[in-house]
């Protein structure tokens, strides 16, 4: 039997989304209090029935999986049960659970805890700390006494997406990337008033924004992974770094400022959340939520992107014209794209790539075509907005030579941006907004790819009745619009499988879906007043990375799987935890997929799961770890031996401050909390899960 749903309840204010009042006012601007900006009628997913590419794979397990585990206690890094672990010795050969190749752990039960809760049998430690140097020069980190500085040369603030990349040449090290999406001041400064910011202030902040590149060190006797200060490799980007625009639409009048009357560099990225690594030895990372940093826009120069028309939160507008947006009306045209930076040259200029697009991208995933070029699929994050896809038109090259890699940096700017659009299979009347299943067993249908605009490299064309390609590149959520692109509940990561080649794409909720005039429940967005979201699964024709056609199935319906209105695949709902909220998703070595999840709304915290996508397990969906208070789990890599997290803004609860943290972690009491990377190993040095 499953384990039942503990009745755990927080003190936490949340807004509708699910997330903490404070999280959402610095991490999206309070997006979901204010109206969706897709206002456009789109069709519903149900308006047309076509079910020539539907197929039906309800799977039934032939075990039964005892779902284990107890609540964490205390601060800092714990296992289900301490002494559990302890009674190991830490070298003792676990016994793993049963379940899906890769999966073979004990569930870990939700909880509350102010700790990262692992299975019993498995170690972690925190790689690194947001302010622990990296660079030569930079001094310790002192939160008393930190400078703008001091922050440039130190680890950004709330990591979110993670790579590791080998280092051939090094043993036992690699190199981490990191996304550091946004700021919180209130936890990051003592004292801090949110009317009146110093410039010191602002300035730490614009250092702890970006990108950092760390090279990270293996202990040979376990998973331990720590970082290597002072490596040559190792790099800070932040939002002052010099960026250089590429594609079609730069050099566009859209993207000319008084700073910049070329168009083609920008200062600085943004709100960086998810991302991805490229074939080619690149990391990809998606520009999201930049519309919170600008103030003073009107109707005329939002353009549906939801910039603000007073005082940004941050007010950086007070020290920086270049975020007001009535002074600087293009300056947020250059920001919402997908960035690429090659962490093996730390002198290198990040590029902002305008043909994929540009909207709050939640990240961008590659895979090649047959042929070697390359496809990135990225989610737009937000209510009632798109998901999208480019096809490039040139080919990988091969190797490391400095010819190869100048190619394979330009492959992103030439090639075609797509936006999908759904159709059910099922009749309208079986979609009533409850999540209940269709007749048909599944919700399922077809799906094709829409045409946007093609990049080439003398130009490029739109295919937008009434927009120029460069007004598509820049304006994409309003291309998405004028084809009819179908309104999803938050597309957040887009991850293909690498041993199936089915893509995955999680939709983290939408509480406003069916509420009032918004759009009503469709078969892949099934429940009205979604809170919960739902995680889609596409097979694209003749299973090929190009085409235009593609099946679709919801794999997961989320929830309590005592609700009836969740779904696993098939699954027997009885053997599989809880989830509320996907977000990230990543595979580990056995084609499991991997399911970080942001504002729980079942009572418990955030955590990382595991689920099988193939066979008879098919839907067996596993908790893995859970997060510290207030904490969000991001950045999942799950290599053969160990698995990597983001725990990202801890703490982060309604009226905590630096005076009165809500949480402890990662150090204990009396020191201030900080966002950090963990990794996970298994005690006795076997693999994850096997």
């Amino acid at each position: 039997m499953r384990m039942q749903l503990p009745l755990i309840r927080t003190s936490n204010e949340t807004h509708p989304g699910g997330r903490s009042a404070l999280t959402c006012r610095f991490r999206c601007g309070d997006a979901c209090f204010h109206p969706a900006p897709n206002t456009s009628d789109n069709p519903y997913v149900g308006d047309v029935i076509a079910g020539a590419l539907s197929r039906r794979s309800v799977m039934r397990a032939a075990a039964v999986v005892t779902v284990a585990g107890a609540a964490g206690a205390g601060v800092g890094l714990a296992s289900p049960a301490a002494a559990a672990e302890k009674g190991t010795g830490g070298a003792g050969r676990h016994r793993p659970a049963k379940g899906a190749r890769g999966l073979r752990f004990d569930a870990v039960a939700p909880n509350t805890a102010d700790a990262v809760t692992v299975p019993d049998g498995y170690r972690q430690n925190i790689v690194i700390r947001w302010g622990e140097p990296i660079l030569r020069g930079a001094p310790a980190f002192d939160p008393e006494k930190q400078t703008a500085a001091a922050q440039a040369g130190q680890f950004g603030y709330n990591n979110d997406f993670l790579s590791l990349l080998p280092l051939p040449g090094e043993r036992n090290r690699q190199l981490l990337v990191a996304n550091h999406e946004y700021t919180d001041e209130v936890l990051m400064f003592r004292g801090y008033d949110a009317a009146a910011p110093t410039r010191e202030q602002v300035e730490i902040a614009w250092a702890a924004h970006g990108l950092s590149a760390v090279v990270v060190e293996g202990d040979r006797r376990s998973g331990k992974l720590t970082a290597v200060p002072r490596h040559p490799l190792n790099r800070r980007v932040t939002a002052t770094t010099e960026f250089r625009l590429t594609g079609p639409a730069a050099g566009s009048d859209l993207l000319k400022t008084s700073a910049d009357p070329t168009g083609t560099k920008v200062l600085g990225t943004l709100n960086n959340c998810s991302g991805g690594t490229t074939p080619w030895g690149t990391t990809l990372h998606g520009e999201e939520n930049f519309n919170q940093y600008f103030a003073n826009a009107s109707r005329a120069t939002d353009k549906r992107y939801g910039i603000g028309t007073a005082a940004s939160e941050r007010k950086w507008e007070r020290f920086d014209k270049r975020f007001d947006v009535a002074q600087e009306p293009n300056e947020a045209h250059r920001f919402g794209y997908v960035v690429e930076l090659d962490p093996y040259d730390p002198t290198s200029t990040p590029r902002k790539h305008t043909p994929l697009g540009r909207f709050k991208h939640e990240g961008a995933t590659v895979r090649l075509t047959h042929d070697g070029r390359p496809v990135v699929y990225s989610g737009d994050d937000e209510r009632f907005d798109y998901f999208y896809k480019f096809v490039g038109t040139k080919r990988m090259k091969k190797g490391s030579s400095r010819a190869a890699r100048e190619h394979n940096l330009g492959l992103l700017d030439e090639g075609t941006l797509y936006v999908a659009r759904l159709t059910g299979d099922s009749p309208a009347i079986e979609i009533d907004g409850t999540g209940k299943l269709p007749a048909d067993g599944e919700f399922d249908g077809s799906g094709e790819w829409i045409p946007l605009a093609t990049a080439n490299a003398d130009g490029a064309v739109s295919h937008v009745d009434g927009m120029t390609a460069e007004e598509v590149f820049v304006f994409t959520r309003l291309a998405g619009d004028k084809v009819g692109a179908t309104k999803m509940d938050r597309p957040e990561d887009i991850e293909p499988n690498p041993h199936t080649g089915k893509v995955y794409v999680a939709l983290t909720n939408n509480t406003n879906r069916g509420v009032g005039t918004n759009a009503p429940a469709d078969e892949a967005n099934p429940r009205n007043a979604n809170k919960h979201g739902q995680v889609l699964e596409l097979t694209e024709r003749w299973n090929r990375a190009d085409s235009t056609r593609f099946a679709w199935t919801l794999f997961l319906v989320a929830g309590d799987p005592e609700d009836p209105a969740t779904y696993f695949a098939g699954f027997p709902k009885d053997d599989v935890s809880p989830i509320s909220c996907p977000d990230n998703v990543a595979f580990d070595p056995h084609g499991n997929l991997w399911i970080s999840t942001d504002g729980a709304q079942l009572g418990f915290h955030d955590g990382l799961f595991g689920v099988a996508t193939k066979g008879e397990r098919r839907g067996e969906l596993k908790q893995f770890l859970t997060m510290p208070i207030g904490a969000e789990t991001c950045g999942p890599v799950i290599q053969d031996r160990r698995v990597l997290v983001s725990v990202q803004h801890p703490g982060e609860i309604s009226g905590a401050t630096v005076e009165k943290p809500a949480s402890t972690w990662p150090d204990g009491a009396g020191r201030i909390v900080r966002p950090s990377v963990v990794a996970v190993w298994r005690a006795d040095g076997d693999d994850i899960g096997v």
